[in-house]
């Protein structure tokens, strides 16, 4: 067995290789970018180097720094994850000549692989079935037009390399197909540097049904099961699932044959998956299965195999690798219960699922859940920075029953209790999903998210108690005493009429007013402009417990930049503080004078009386309800006075006074 090994990746499968290596008592290395200096996977390493600048091409792609890293630090091998050169024949080669150890499967396998076409017809010829279409040389669009129609509509183009959807177009009439097969050939042209495709039938309610396949140096080959991966977004994976829901045994036989036979016709070694497409039109049947295309590593839903196998794949990476046999035999790999997995990830489903970037300023995840097993894989921390040069996963969920229905619900329950504050996240998307009655069902295929995107997507209306304790946090009235005073819990009340301490929320980029007011031990009264709300906000173990009219609200409260997000059962409610000073600038306060709306601290002042400013210049930062406020000249003008630097201000004083004409 290796002493070290190199992981040539980022993110959560980096974290999850080392977590695997630790345990076998293998040594780690980590490569990073500039970008990634502080990242989970490279504190957890027991050695890191750095590969290069932020984007991709200058670091997690240059498989000439990994090399020298694996080679500088002593590695014996190389893990390479998934992503980046997992899959890249020429980089394996360049690991082999290195004198190295490439954890995955040889150079040539991945070649056989790497071209649709080429695989397909591989495949005829070991007996896999393959869905009716042309996967030959020629691309004449008069040839492929041809073909489309001897196939029958509607057919789907696909590029010959690469996935993730780029480069497939579904073709409905003949009229149409030019147009397409144009479109798909510029942007796999874009994406993967080769134009080539093949044309197929297209499948009219698909299901996309995966085999976790294993090899060694041996000749020897097994199937770990099945992945039903249909829930998908513009044919990414969102949802995954083991085993595939409805299958049969005579259909599960059939498929993982299959899947044996794919790997052993290309002398297979290390972790696979062979993947399918399956028509459900009518149910799942042993004879309404293809095969689509071979992946050459370790999928991004490896965790669901693991939870219904029992066994550690990486392990099993580790162990074929160093020239073991497989540790079992097909018939020692038994199925047990049911595990889902989600992808959590940064970003906007309401704004078609743009990623979005942001410091997790509260990421929380549950630690267990009813009736079942949890488990998240994740490469952040609370404070990390979602960036914008990587792909912006959060995490992977992963929940495991003993059957569908209770992996289902603990899935919810795991995805209601995650917690996360300071970007916009898809995790409210994920459980509106798991609810959905199709899939709950078990009726699923891959068009199911688009033809219900709008009520999975749509937006949460904010629990009743969010804003008013938002409103009250905002305030600061809800901190801890600094003493054990008992009057000290009394922070704002006063005997004869409670000060009500002021609090702007921007909404609508529209400032909205509150005052809040102590009316006694965890009682406060909230003014706006439509009247008067009683609550009372007590202390939990676990956050704050709101109750008043219509309330009964139990929450968590983060601070983000200028606001304050309020975390309840799954829902995210983020409260803009609108800038005061902008607000005054808004109501009329642009003359000869500047004043502080609420109290504060002056930070720093950078001009002097007798100074001509210009409009914009910055006069002063004031501190105050914990944030920092630029404050700026609203026109041209002279200095007169201004406040002296260090100064507690109170609400109202003079900041700043400009000398005028008369």
């Amino acid at each position: 067995m290796f002493s070290r090994i190199l992981i040539a990746n980022r993110g959560e499968i980096a974290c999850r290789v080392i977590r695997t290596a630790r345990r076998m008592g293998i040594g780690t290395v980590a490569v990073y970018s500039d970008a990634d200096a502080q990242s989970l996977h490279v504190a957890l390493a027991d050695e890191a180097v750095n590969i290069g600048p932020a984007p991709v091409t200058d670091s997690y792609l240059r498989a000439d720094r990994i090399i020298e890293a694996a080679l500088a630090t002593g590695a014996e091998a190389i893990h390479p994850g998934y992503g980046f050169l997992s899959e890249n024949p020429g980089f394996v080669d360049a690991v082999v000549k290195a004198g190295l150890v490439f954890i995955g499967p040889s150079s040539d396998s991945i070649r056989a692989m790497g071209l649709k076409d080429a695989a397909k017809r591989l495949m005829e010829k070991a007996g896999v079935p393959v869905v009716p279409g042309y996967h030959g040389e020629a691309q004449e669009l008069v040839v492929l037009a041809s073909k489309a129609r001897e196939i029958g509509y509607p057919v789907l183009i696909k590029a010959r390399a690469g996935g993730g959807g780029k480069g497939m177009r579904k073709v409905d009439s003949p009229d149409d197909f030019a147009e397409a097969l144009g479109s798909a050939r510029r942007e796999a042209k874009s994406a993967f540097g080769d134009d080539r495709v093949l044309v197929e039938k297209y499948v009219a309610k698909p299901r996309h049904i995966e085999v976790q396949v294993f090899g060694d140096n041996h000749g020897n080959a097994v199937h770990l099961y099945e992945r039903d991966c249909s829930l998908q977004r513009r044919h990414q994976k969102v949802i995954e699932e083991a085993p595939a829901p409805g299958i049969t045994p005579e259909m599960r036989a059939a498929m993982t044959s299959a899947a044996v036979k794919a790997a052993l016709a290309i002398n297979y070694s290390g972790a696979g998956t062979i993947e399918f497409i399956v028509d459900a039109t009518d149910g799942l049947k042993p004879d309404r299965f293809w095969f689509m295309e071979m992946n050459t590593r370790l999928q991004v839903e490896h965790p669901v195999t693991e939870m219904v196998t029992g066994l550690d794949l990486v392990e099993w990476q580790l162990r074929v690798a160093a020239g073991e046999k497989l540790p079992l035999t097909q018939k020692q790999i038994t199925l047990n219960g049911h595990a889902v997995e989600a992808r959590l990830y940064a970003e906007d489903p309401a704004r078609s699922f743009l990623p979005a970037i942001g410091t997790l300023h509260h990421l929380a995840f549950p630690v267990d859940v009813p009736n079942g097993e949890i488990r998240i894989e994740t490469g952040v921390r609370a404070g990390d920075t979602i960036s914008p040069f990587y792909d912006p996963m959060i995490a992977k969920v992963v929940v495991h029953g003993s059957d569908r229905s209770s992996a289902l619900a603990a899935m919810e329950n795991a995805l209601v209790q995650t917690e996360i504050a300071g970007t916009t996240t898809n995790v409210a998307f994920l459980a509106a999903l798991v609810r959905h009655q199709g899939f709950s069902s078990g009726d699923v295929d891959t068009g199911l998210i688009d033809r219900d995107l709008a009520s999975l997507v749509a937006p949460a209306n904010i629990p009743a108690g969010a804003r008013e304790l938002a409103i009250v946090v905002a305030s600061g009235l809800l901190e801890k005493p600094a003493s054990d005073d008992p009057w000290a819990s009394l922070r704002g009340y006063s005997h004869l009429a409670s000060p009500a301490y002021p609090v702007t929320f921007s909404v609508d980029e529209k400032p909205v007013r509150y005052g809040v007011s102590v009316m006694g031990d965890e009682r406060f009264a909230i003014s706006a402009a439509d009247g008067i709300l009683d609550v009372k906000i007590r202390r939990e173990t676990k956050g704050w417990h709101v109750t008043g009219k219509g309330i009964n609200l139990y929450a968590k409260t983060a601070s983000i930049p200028n606001g304050i997000a309020v975390l309840s059962t799954g829902a995210v409610s983020s409260f803009s503080i609108a800038d005061p000073f902008l607000l005054a600038e808004a109501a009329g306060n642009t003359g000869d004078r500047l004043s502080a709306p609420m109290p504060g601290l002056v930070k720093s002042v950078r001009v002097s009386a007798g100074d001509t400013v210009k409009k914009g210049q910055i006069l002063l930062v004031l501190e105050a309800m914990k944030m920092e406020h630029t404050i700026t000249a609203p026109h041209d003008g002279k200095i007169a006075e201004i406040v002296a630097e260090g100064s507690q201000v109170k609400e109202k004083s003079s900041l700043v006074r400009f000398e005028t004409n008369d």
